[in-house]
């Protein structure tokens, strides 16, 4: 259980390396994927050629190396349309010549999506337009680069074009004022290593959509997206390394961890890995085992310590649950018993500051680990939340909940790579 300050924010506070420590379907449904304009084809083939990027020997380097060997060039990327839709082309009969055995079509696309989905995130969007700084950030309780990243992540999730559509401008002022408020030497992403795991998440499921060549117009470059996702693996490693545990905790500089920090981390260096990036397996590995010493055989987890169980939150389990299905770590006792625990308690609800934080996790859990289970869960979230927004469009007139919440909504979509099961 959380005690202290450990409640007060899951957010935490900066350590050494922060300046300013702050407390913490192949066939669309009418409401489905490709609806909200050119985006969804052009994601599309970039999931694709992120995929092909480790499997074939495509002419800019093969597999995960070092530096820029195996990160697909900005201009396959986005700026050559042909390039991209040839590559699917030929990827697609790749992928078909060589699966053995077909996906249920509703798994990788969506099936229906509940028409309510559409009312929420419309109205969740227009609010969280509204509430961004001028300098691309948000405001208003747990600011710093992990809550700016939940907000872009919300846009990106929503199918509408990065580079074109309604929202283009809020997307790149969003990238903008994360990589601008990094630490150019450390590559921390303040304000603490919460808000580092999900910046880079954030800015992994930017990479490769976001059109670089429009990203800094009318302002001077900082650097590129895949410039900073770099120096942000480099910070968690380094973190990492000083850290006993192998994990993470709110300083960069802390010795002591906890799973919730570390599942936020584990995340982020996952889609960084996904989008290409260089991370080390050394790093994944001494983070998953931690999380699984912390894990009971009931499948509660332990929030701190290192020893499993003892009683922990559904939270915990959702996060554990969900770390274990993307490492395809599912034949583990561990991941069994956190996924047993979270489908005998369905019902279970969250309240107060973590209400937003379950949801959001305990969507992706299912999602990658019963899908059926997922669909039943989803239907009845959507029914609470419509119920719950407010009247400007809001979860709890702030914008970390409202972002939070419409994540815990954007399985519906499966626009973001992070999402792909």
């Amino acid at each position: 259980m959380k005690t202290g300050t450990e409640i007060e924010s899951e957010w935490g506070s900066g350590g050494a390396c922060s300046e300013r420590g702050i407390t913490p379907s192949p066939q669309p449904s009418p409401h489905g994927r490709g609806r909200r304009g050119r985006s969804a084809p052009l994601i599309e083939c970039t999931l694709v050629i992120r995929a092909a990027a480790r499997l074939l020997p495509l002419p800019w380097g093969e597999g995960r190396g070092e530096g820029e060997a195996g990160r697909l060039p900005q201009h396959v990327r986005i700026t050559s349309r042909g390039t991209i839709a040839a590559l699917c082309s030929l990827l697609v009969i790749f992928a078909f010549t060589t699966v053995t055995h077909a996906q249920d079509p509703s798994l990788r696309f969506g099936g229906q999506i509940p028409p309510e989905v559409d009312t929420i995130y419309e109205r969740g969007l227009s609010y969280l337009v509204g509430a961004q700084a001028d300098d691309g950030s948000w405001k208003g309780g747990n600011d710093g680069c992990g809550v700016d990243g939940i907000c872009l992540m919300a846009f990106l999730a929503s199918g509408e074009d990065p580079n074109y559509g309604r929202y283009a401008r809020t997307v790149r002022k969003a990238v903008r004022a994360i990589i601008t408020k990094q630490d150019a030497t450390t590559g921390y992403l303040p304000n603490s290593m919460y808000h580092h795991g999900f910046a880079m998440l954030a800015l992994s499921e930017a990479y490769g959509v976001v059109d670089e060549s429009l990203l800094w117009e009318g302002s001077s470059k900082v650097r590129s997206i895949g410039q900073a996702l770099e120096l942000g693996i480099r910070c968690a490693a380094t973190s990492q390394k000083k850290n006993k545990w192998n994990a993470w905790r709110y300083s960069p500089d802390a010795t002591d961890a906890d799973t919730s920090v570390c599942g936020a981390m584990l995340m982020g260096l996952l889609a960084a890995r996904n989008a290409g990036m260089d991370v080390a397996d050394d790093m994944i590995n001494g983070a998953m085992d931690y999380m699984r010493r912390s894990t009971g055989k009931d499948g509660s987890v332990a929030y701190s310590g290192g020893f499993g169980g003892m009683g922990g939150s559904m939270n915990l389990t959702a996060i554990s649950a969900l770390v274990g299905a993307v490492t395809k770590t599912k034949e583990t006792e561990q991941y069994k018993a956190s996924l047993r625990r979270l489908l005998d308690n369905l019902e279970h609800r969250e309240s107060g500051s973590y209400a937003e934080y379950f949801r959001y996790y305990m969507a992706q859990a299912l999602f990658q680990g019963d899908y059926d289970a997922w669909q039943k869960w989803n239907a009845a979230k959507v029914r609470e939340l419509h119920e719950m927004q407010g009247d400007n469009g809001s979860f709890n007139n702030n914008s970390y909940s409202t972002g939070m919440s419409l994540l815990g909504l954007a399985l519906n979509y499966r626009f973001l790579p992070i999402y792909e099961r």
